[in-house]
């Protein structure tokens, strides 16, 4: 039993290629839209404006990373690219309990009070 010609068979799958092409086609639009609206915003932070209240709260980011952010800082300054990571720690701590006592003080300025060669964050 014969269901229909050549021809039409032919074009049958011309046209189930052309609905998988199409598919495809909208599948990639979609997975690349929702990629780019997952993509992280970049924002810029001015760390000299950071409270001690921000920190303790995360609301800018790890506590931990915006304190070896500033012990970079000053490490530059110095121009010294080596970093002592157990007192760096120990120091990041110190700092985070300055600010749970100290909310309103800006972190920069509280780190910026020591002189840069004693600097609590290095």
């Amino acid at each position: 039993m014969q269901y229909g010609t050549e021809e039409q068979a032919k074009a049958m799958l011309g046209t189930m290629e052309s609905l998988v092409r199409r598919i495809l086609l909208v599948s990639s639009v979609i997975v690349l839209l929702t990629a780019s609206s997952m993509a992280p915003a970049q924002v810029t932070v001015d760390v000299s404006k950071i409270t001690c209240d921000e920190l303790v709260k995360y609301e800018i980011a790890d506590p931990k990373l915006i304190a070896i952010w500033i012990s970079g800082y000053y490490q530059g300054l110095r121009k010294n690219p080596i970093v002592d990571k157990h007192q760096t720690l120990q120091s990041i701590d110190k700092l985070e309990e300055y600010c749970f006592k100290h909310p309103n003080d800006l972190v920069m300025n509280e780190v910026g009070e020591f002189d840069p060669r004693a600097n609590p964050l290095s």
